[in-house]
Formats: structure tokens, sequence, C-alpha cells
């Protein structure tokens, strides 16, 4: 096998990855975490929520190879467990990655949406999921729906309540306090001036918020395909 490494030398990108690890395993305790090397030098870690959204999180970092997909629950036990040194990045799952990744650039800032807001989305989109979910879960109907829309640069954006689930599932809005669902988070505790951006290409939308960024794409997704 190659070598297969990462080095994440400072402690706060090292929590920073732990934090979003530890979020993806709740969401999928089987999940898989695709790190790939950004054109600004960074480390994107990639996971699919299970909401048929992706969400990202980037951090200064040295991977080898640049492009490498392993076990998100064998990763954070890993990191949890480093000093800060290299560590092995194990067995690749390159195979179980499917469909491709956004791009890099060719996004437009599209507008603002408070932070609150998507919170309180998410809150009785949760209510209304556990109202009507079968053993299939929520139904699609409900993720579907699109519950922001947003205007600007030329373009008109709808979010649906998938892309909420995400954002607000990933931890991804800062506030004070500890949260494990969007019911347990004290709307009081998130600043109300913090804002999540809404950007858009002719494929994908995405929102970046402080703590990383949900990408989905925009109407009917093509059938799934593995690899980059």
């Amino acid at each position: 096998m190659a070598d297969r490494s990462l080095l994440v030398a400072d402690p706060a990108e090292r929590e920073n990855l732990v934090s979003f690890l530890t979020n993806a395993v709740r969401l999928d305790e089987a999940a898989v975490v695709r790190l790939r090397r950004r054109r600004d030098g960074r480390v994107a870690a990639w996971v699919a929520t299970g909401f048929d959204v992706l969400a990202q999180r980037a951090v200064q970092a040295v991977l080898t190879p640049d492009d490498a997909t392993v076990a998100a629950d064998e990763l954070l036990a890993t990191l949890s467990g480093s000093a800060g040194g290299s560590i092995a990045l194990g067995f690749p799952m390159d195979s179980a990655w499917r469909g491709a990744l956004p791009p890099e650039r060719g996004f437009v800032h599209v507008d603002d949406v408070p932070a609150r807001d998507l919170v309180v989305l998410a809150r009785r989109g949760t209510e209304l999921a556990q109202e009507h979910s079968s053993s299939q879960g929520p139904p699609a109907s409900l993720l579907d729906q699109e519950v922001v829309e947003v205007s600007g640069a030329g373009q008109s954006v709808g979010v649906s309540m998938r892309v909420v689930f995400a954002l607000v599932g990933m931890g991804f809005v800062p506030h004070s306090g500890d949260q494990s669902s969007a019911a347990d988070l004290d709307l009081d505790r998130i600043d109300p001036a913090e804002i999540v951006r809404v950007r858009c290409e002719r494929n994908w939308v995405r929102l970046d918020a402080r703590y990383g960024t949900v990408s989905k794409r925009r109407g009917q997704a093509p059938p799934l395909l593995i690899g980059p």
C-alpha cells in the first residue's frame, strides 16, 4: 500500500476536524470521509450527510496522497488519540465514495440568511418529521420542500429542508453551550448577527456557515457514479 498519511499539526485545527468527524459519525455511524487537497493548500474533509447533501470543513494539514477516502469513525478514533504527529490513514475506501464533488470555483454570492432563522426551520422540520415519519424515515415531500428562497446576483435560489437539516445537524452554526440536535439549541445563545451565506453555480447550491459548508445539486441529481 502506498504511503497514506495526514498531519494536522495545529491543535486548534485538529480539534476542528475532530468536531466535524464527531458530527458526521453521529449522523451516520458508517460514514466515510473524503480528504482532498484544495488549490489554496488546505485539506477539505467531505462527508455525505444522509440528506442527499454534502458537508465540508477545511483545515490546515498535510495530506498524502492528495485525495483519499477513509472510514470516518476510524479516522476520528486515530485523531482523538493522536498527540499531533503524522497519522496513518488506514485502509483505503475510495470505492465507497459515490458521486462528484462540487467545484472549488465558479460560485456567486446570492444572499445571506440569519443563522437563527435556519435553526428555527430545522426545529420545526424535526417536529414535523417526528409526526409524519415512517419506518423509512421522514417523508421525501418534507425533505424536498424549499423553506428558504433568496435572490441576488441575477440568481434565484431555493434552499430545501434537506440542506437546512444537514447544516444544523453538522453543528456548523456557532452557539454558546452544548448541542446534540436542533431542538437543544438555545436561540438566545446564537448571535443575532450571525449569518449563513448562500452561494450557487450552475449545478450546485452551497451554504457557507462559520464552521463548515453544505452543498447540494440544483434540480434533479444525476445517477450516482463511483469516482471523483
